[in-house]
């Protein structure tokens, strides 16, 4: 029987049981050292994860045994009540479906992160987290100052629906073990992950993989020529020169909001010479 009468034994028990205890990390993608990693995380079952993450940072969502599901739910760091517009990032793109290019925007316009590479395309952004989810989004919000209230609706990662002709909803699963997605992290966002159940589909969930690291050349890629994503750029990078941040300030090179500029000048240039 296990002696926890005395503080003594009470510590050399729980330091016995930590020495014991197997701690499994996420599978990393090829190419990627562990040194560059700024955020690593395997989220079981049932759990969830908080983080906050700079511009410029990648994040990578992975279903390493083909039945995870990610809630999740971005807010700017610096004004939580700038946050993930689900209707938005639906209605801007004239697309419910979300894959490589697709924009998550805010109710400012403003693009919160880009989904870089897709190779799931099993995705939600039409039924929001299930009861679970949001309980384990709010419980994540809550290690970052959140209330309930500062919990929306959220899109769900690896477990697609399709809407039919008739308005109905068609539950269309997990793309399978080791489907990834690449977000690009465009403002500085307080990331809230769930990995829970979707709400039309109860399959069990399975581990979820959450890897990022800095990555700010990718900011001065254009993902998407669609209107839409680069009006929503130059709103995005508008913001963030007028904080004139330190970094803001530092950064060299083609400022995105220029390439989004010179990519749309192409697109009309091309459009006149085919009128």
């Amino acid at each position: 029987m296990t002696n926890t009468a005395s503080t003594t034994a009470a510590r050399a028990h729980a330091r016995s049981q930590a020495s014991t205890a197997a701690m499994a990390g996420p599978d990393l993608p090829d190419g990627l050292d562990s040194a560059e990693l700024t955020v690593a995380q395997r989220i079981p079952p049932g759990g969830y994860a908080n983080v906050a993450l700079g511009r410029g940072t990648r994040l990578r969502l992975a279903d390493p045994a083909g039945s995870a599901c990610a809630h999740l739910l971005l807010l700017r760091a610096e004004c939580p009540w700038e946050r993930l517009n689900v209707a938005d990032t639906v209605k801007v793109p004239w697309q419910a479906y979300l894959s490589a290019g697709h924009p998550l925007l805010s109710d400012q316009g403003r693009i919160l992160a880009t989904v870089m590479t897709d190779s799931s395309g099993h995705h939600d952004t039409l039924c929001g987290p299930g009861s679970a989810a949001r309980q384990q989004l709010s419980m994540a919000g809550s290690k970052q100052g959140l209330a309930p209230r500062d919990i929306g609706p959220s899109v769900s990662f690896f477990r697609g629906v399709r809407v039919e002709s008739d308005g109905a909803l068609t539950v269309t699963g997990s793309a399978g073990a080791g489907a990834a997605v690449e977000l690009l992290i465009h403002l500085p966002v307080t990331v809230l992950i769930a990995n829970a159940a979707h709400p039309l589909d109860e399959t069990p969930v399975t581990d979820l993989d959450v890897v990022a690291w800095s990555a700010p050349l990718d900011l001065h890629t254009t993902p998407s020529s669609d209107p839409e994503y680069l009006r929503a750029v130059e709103n995005t990078e508008s913001a963030w020169r007028a904080a004139a941040t330190p970094e803001a300030v530092a950064m060299s090179g083609q400022h995105p909001v220029e390439a989004a500029r010179v990519t749309t000048r192409t697109a009309r240039e091309r459009a006149e010479e085919t009128a």
